[in-house]
């Protein structure tokens, strides 16, 4: 799959058949947008694309009400892969961006950068200065600049596909919830980095803290069963805590961390995935520090008899953690 970002020539001087979106999380909703682009880009003979932004668009148009991320900007082109794209354009988008015409956009990039021959969007799309597209006018502007279109509903088992409705799930602790939405396990990457060693020397459970942006969004407050992922394609049983610590600080900031059972070494700057299996209870405080101790012995046995059911087959865990192929 090629990545280009902007204007980054393409290349190729094929058409593509476009989907367009900031698709964060690639719920089961973007898969159909994305699944569409691909079928249409084999009917016409064209390469399959997929356009997105970085940042979000509301981080710049409305920082105060811009919605937490779901995934990484990596994460979603490591998605869009695997969903058999040929192209991803990454735009980075910026105040300038913000305030050009929908039809400039149309033709900068749609017929410009991409050569479109069809586009996919969401039934709900706006784009431009002032959100000013929508899919009727991008229907228009298709008839001018020769590409057709096709506005897709985001709906599915009774309900609305969104990246809110995720969010929400994950604020619940709702991990059942949030997987159905999105059609794969929640997975949360971050770097490792140093934290205050408490973990390892007084706890007897070394943890590995996630450096991650003050714009991800976060599981509710608590104790989960999961599977961390390493660099080098290993997978251990993790014990996560999303969390306060309140057997330590009264009011500290919320971490990220996770004792993975059967690890031993560094994993200081390297790129950690976790992936969240099952909420087992929430954060809080006990009578003792050996009454912890004795409760994150407990949290460790139940985090490995869940690990134990999670998909060893390369193709089974492929699918749990990217989705079921379209």
């Amino acid at each position: 799959m090629r990545v280009l970002y902007d204007s980054e020539p393409r290349g190729d001087d094929r058409g593509s058949s476009v989907a367009i979106g900031v698709f964060d999380g690639v719920h089961r909703g973007h898969q159909a947008i994305i699944a569409r682009a691909r079928e249409k880009a084999k009917e016409l003979g064209v390469v399959s694309a997929v356009v997105t932004f970085d940042p979000h668009p509301a981080s710049i148009l409305a920082p105060e009400k811009a919605p937490l991320a779901i995934e990484t900007i990596e994460q979603r082109i490591e998605r869009f892969s695997y969903l058999g794209v040929d192209e991803v354009r990454i735009l980075s988008f910026t105040k300038e961006v913000a305030r050009e015409e929908a039809e400039d956009f149309v033709k900068r990039v749609l017929v410009s950068d991409l050569g479109a021959r069809h586009v996919v969007v969401g039934e709900d799309f706006r784009f431009g200065h002032e959100r000013m597209g929508d899919a009727r006018r991008l229907a228009q502007w298709g008839t001018a600049y020769g590409f057709s279109l096709d506005a897709v509903a985001l709906v599915g088992d009774g309900e609305r596909f969104s990246s809110s409705s995720v969010r929400q799930s994950l604020v619940k602790g709702d991990l059942a919830q949030a997987r159905a939405v999105l059609g794969h396990a929640v997975v949360l990457r971050g770097l490792v980095r140093h934290g205050d060693a408490r973990g390892g020397a007084e706890l007897g459970y070394p943890t590995a803290n996630l450096s991650l942006s003050p714009h991800q969004a976060l599981a509710e407050l608590g104790i989960y069963a999961g599977a961390a992922q390493l660099e080098d394609g290993r997978s251990f049983p993790a014990a996560i805590s999303v969390g306060k610590r309140p057997q330590f600080y009264d009011d500290g900031d919320v971490l990220v961390e996770a004792y993975l059972k059967g690890f031993s070494g560094d994993l200081y700057g390297q790129t950690l995935d976790l992936v969240f299996l099952e909420r087992l209870r929430g954060e809080a405080k006990f009578s003792s520090t050996q009454a912890l101790i004795d409760q994150m012995g407990l949290d460790v046995a139940k985090t490995v008899e869940i690990f134990d059911t999670f998909p060893k087959d390369s193709q089974e865990l492929l699918e749990f953690i990217f989705g079921q192929r379209r």
